[in-house]
């Protein structure tokens, strides 16, 4: 039984893959032929395992932009990815951020710091939440996963990043950011 259920899974994935998009759904489902090379990164748990300093990770890799930074963030506390980033734009790098709606009140929030620091950003308040958690660097590089860029992600939780270089990734998420973009409004500090 759960062999049939598992190839009727698979059956069912490969439908979607084969599916012609709907109207509206432009870029919504994207084939991959190359993911590239990847760094995986797995928080501790509150120490209840091994694990690495994704924040620092995503820190070092937006340190190594060139040209352009995207995020799309769901929460934002993170201070160090926070500084990566004004780094970023005091360098002359185009830095574009869109944020969940809850971002203007969350505590410890680092919308108004990058405001000041001349970022442009959104906010994407028409979805129920914008659970998004990714950062497109110079259209190669994209860091994905569960992690919210937060200090409690970091420190407390058990989650996952995943550091893929590739072009033809990068461009999907690129794309899937303008889309999202569209939509927001421009992030007004109260």
């Amino acid at each position: 039984m759960k062999r049939s259920a598992g190839l009727l899974s698979l059956a069912f994935l490969a439908s979607l893959l084969a599916a012609p998009a709907r109207a509206g759904e432009a870029g919504a489902l994207v084939d991959v032929a190359d993911a590239g090379p990847a760094v995986i990164c797995f928080t501790s748990g509150n120490e209840s395992a091994p694990g690495a300093d994704c924040a620092a990770l995503i820190a070092a890799e937006i340190g190594r932009a060139r040209r352009q930074v995207l995020v799309q963030a769901y929460n934002f506390t993170e201070p160090r990815i926070a500084q990566a980033l004004m780094a970023a734009r005091q360098r002359g790098l185009d830095v574009e951020v869109l944020l969940d709606k809850s971002a203007p009140t969350e505590r410890g929030g680092q919308a108004a710091a990058l405001a000041r620091a001349g970022i442009a950003e959104w906010i994407d308040a028409r979805p129920r939440i914008a659970h998004s958690k990714v950062v497109v660097i110079d259209g190669a590089t994209t860091i994905t996963g569960s992690f919210n860029f937060t200090a409690s992600a970091q420190r407390a939780n058990a989650e996952n990043l995943i550091v893929l270089r590739s072009p033809e990734v990068a461009s999907a998420y690129v794309a899937n950011f303008a889309r999202r973009r569209a939509v927001s409004e421009p992030y007004a500090p109260g």
